[in-house]
């Protein structure tokens, strides 16, 4: 959100005009949609490579692709969508790994889902995680996934940031975890 001029997009809509569920996207589970979703305008502004939508669905152009299969990446989905007034190919990114990982010691602050917060589909999650540190360890030979209990993070790795920063991919930023 810190690139000036920049678009937002809405939630996705099937080919009816019925929004999708969003969530499906951060379950580390493969996808299948009828059709082709499509994204609405939530901003009108500059397009970028690499976008995330209010509910967290990823949505990247060709170039994020390219990428990926230059590399050799199979830990992700992609789902052809269309962006409103764009002709060129957009994807939904669904990633389908999620790694137990998050080293809570070494986190500025981690805080979990109690009983009183009668979420009990969200019992011992992560509720909020600031300064997220990850414990490598864990991490095996990912290239790119979320982090269990805290699905809003999404690590890559070094090689493909790599990549993608070659690629000239906009919209994306890193930061050590």
């Amino acid at each position: 959100m810190s690139i000036p001029g920049r678009w937002v997009l809405g939630s996705p809509f099937n080919q009816q005009g019925q929004e999708i569920d969003s969530w499906q996207f951060s379950k580390g589970q493969r996808v299948e949609l009828e059709g082709v979703p499509r994204f609405s305008m939530a901003h009108a502004g500059r397009p970028i490579d690499f976008s995330q939508t209010g509910l967290g669905v990823l949505v990247v152009h060709d170039r994020v692709v390219s990428a990926f299969e230059r590399l050799g990446i199979q830990e992700v989905q992609f789902l052809p969508a269309q962006v409103e007034g764009q002709s060129e190919p957009w994807f939904i990114l669904n990633i389908l790994r999620i790694i137990r990982c998050i080293d809570d010691a070494r986190c500025e602050y981690v805080e979990y889902w109690e009983p009183e917060d009668e979420m009990p589909d969200k019992m011992g999650q992560y509720s909020n995680v600031r300064g997220l540190k990850v414990d490598p360890a864990r991490i095996e030979d990912a290239h790119i996934f979320r982090t269990w209990g805290w699905h809003m993070a999404i690590i890559v790795s070094e090689q493909l940031k790599q990549a993608l920063e070659q690629e000239g991919v906009s919209g994306v930023k890193y930061i050590e975890a």
